[in-house]
């Protein structure tokens, strides 16, 4: 992002020097470069090549996607850390999620391309401070910037690829520090997030977010550990002390500790658990085979004996399938397996029911039969072919010849025409059909059978009429 500003400054810098260049990867763009300004210059490695970031520990957690943002706040609430960076995608997504986690108490700072140098060195300055405990930026915050005590980085949205999941994740585990990188990864995205880290050469403890009776565990065990109950009573704190101790018992003491301790923190948010195929992924090879899996159970149910319903509704009042069908399932109780054949006539609709489904359907709705509104439905004896129905398989409904429509010029024209083939071809008549040409005269000369030209009709003067006879000017 800053290669012409620093192609400038090692341009402008004199002939005799010696140049040092220091980066976080070194992917081959910045490797023409030093070749272009260094000489016999000599790469100093740092750390192994083998593994990134071995003070940082990646997870990677999956979550449905409409529970990203709560699985955010709940990462953030179970590390509970001094500074944390969320990383979005787009401004759009810092913009809400800051205004989010600012209503659930958190101090957050936001950080993208859309603020003035100023506007970013305030934020920043507010992390190292202690002031804001959360910044929520884009990729603009992830080179260059530096905070000593940032514990957590947290990928709401995934990075692009595995050098923009580097320099992310390098914002924390810096000086000998440990750090932890979270990807929230919902579900669709896994495999994609798969790559992303095999990519990197990262490896990452796979899991689901947080539970809300995780974080109150973390919480507690946090407050066990709070140095403030280990620190010596002081000699104005004790008289008061012992005044609380007059007035209350040791419980409602510790209880009102524990509130104090709570107070300003977001309850944690509720998640969808992770689908058991998420939880028990196997690599490919070791997956069942195409025979060895269970057999599939039958999407519908058998219709050998069933049971045709009539509706008192059809074709007049718009029945279709998309609405009779959920009614059914809904005021009537009958599953959408037991449901098989949907009739629609003109007045009235038959369908086809299994037996439990028909029972089911008249347990539910009683005797009157009312399902919805005016809709009543009646049980029929036998198979029913209405009038306008299709039919069924033994007995399919008669076809009724319609009326064909006038035929267009277009069409009348085609049955004149001739087919492909068989139309005449005046080119292979032969020499007696041709008829005798009669001789050409001169060039020019007129034909006796050849009407004369018509003269031309004069054009009548674009001079406007009161110009017409105007006499125009002379010298004399």
């Amino acid at each position: 992002g800053f290669r012409e500003e620093l192609e400038h400054i090692l341009d402008a810098s004199p002939a005799d020097r010696r140049t040092l260049m220091f980066s976080a990867t070194m992917p081959r763009a910045i490797e023409t470069l030093a070749k272009r300004y260094q000489r016999d210059a000599k790469r100093v490695n740092t750390v192994s090549e083998q593994r990134q970031h071995v003070d940082i520990d990646y997870r990677a957690l999956t979550t449905p996607p409409q529970d990203v943002e709560n699985a955010v706040f709940n990462v953030l609430r179970y590390y509970d850390a001094p500074n944390s960076i969320v990383f979005c995608g787009t401004r759009a997504a810092v913009n809400r999620m800051t205004s989010r986690f600012t209503n659930r108490g958190l101090s957050v700072v936001a950080l993208s391309g859309e603020l003035t140098q100023s506007e970013r060195s305030h934020a920043l300055q507010a992390m190292r401070d202690k002031r804001a405990q959360v910044c929520v930026a884009t990729d603009v915050a992830a080179r260059g910037i530096d905070l000593p005590e940032l514990e957590l980085v947290i990928h709401a949205d995934l990075p692009r690829n595995g050098e923009a999941l580097l320099h992310r994740s390098g914002r924390t585990g810096r000086a000998g520090r440990k750090g932890t990188s979270v990807l929230i990864v919902p579900h669709k995205a896994r495999k994609r997030t798969e790559r992303l880290l095999k990519d990197a050469n990262i490896t990452a403890n796979w899991g689901d977010p947080p539970t809300a009776d995780e974080i109150i565990a973390r919480d507690n065990a946090r407050l066990l550990k709070d140095p403030l109950l280990a620190a010596a009573i002081e000699d104005a704190e004790r008289e008061f002390a012992q005044d609380l101790l007059d007035n209350f018992t040791s419980e409602q003491i510790a209880a009102a500790f524990i509130r104090l301790h709570r107070k300003g923190k977001g309850a944690p948010e509720d998640i969808a658990a992770t689908p058991p195929d998420e939880l028990a992924r196997k690599p490919r090879d070791a997956r069942a085979t195409k025979d060895a899996r269970a057999p599939r159970k039958p999407a519908r149910a058998n219709f050998d004996n069933s049971v045709w319903v009539k509706l008192s509704v059809g074709r007049k009042k718009s029945a279709e399938p998309r609405w009779l069908l959920p009614m059914l399932c809904k005021a009537g109780g009958v599953a959408k397996a037991e449901i098989g054949a949907i009739r629609i006539g003109e007045s009235e609709t038959h369908v086809e029911l299994t037996p439990d489904g028909a029972n089911q359907l008249f347990t539910t709705i009683g005797m009157d039969g009312l399902l919805e509104n005016t809709i009543r439905a009646t049980r029929v004896d036998g198979s029913p072919n209405p009038a306008g129905n299709q039919g069924t398989k033994d007995a399919p409904a008669p076809r009724i010849a319609r009326p064909q429509p006038a035929a267009s010029k277009s069409q009348d024209y085609a049955k004149r025409r001739k087919p492909r083939g068989e139309e005449d071809k005046p080119w292979e008549q032969s020499a007696e059909a041709t008829p005798e040409r009669k001789p050409r005269g001169k060039p020019g000369a007129r034909s006796a059978t050849r009407p004369k030209r018509k003269p031309a009709k004069s054009k009548p003067s674009k001079t406007p009429p009161q110009n017409r006879n105007k006499r125009k000017w002379s010298p004399s």
